[in-house]
């Protein structure tokens, strides 16, 4: 029973990551800002940062069904 919340969990933080994660690449590829009024580099590291540590805890979720 207590399986439902955890898959529900892991996959909200598995498409938000993979999505954050896309969006930043996709933003630095072109060389266009990820937050508007930061500097490039660190806008680009704390939001693959936070993609990642998304991704990790997603996948933490779901491994503990």
């Amino acid at each position: 029973m207590e399986s439902g919340p955890a898959i529900f969990t892991g996959t909200v933080f598995c498409l938000f990551g993979a999505g954050l994660l896309a969006w930043t690449v996709s933003r630095a590829r072109h060389r266009r800002p990820v937050a508007l009024g930061v500097n490039r580099v660190a806008s680009a590291t704390v939001a693959g940062t936070v993609a990642t540590a998304c991704l990790a805890l997603g996948a933490w979720c779901l491994t503990r069904l």
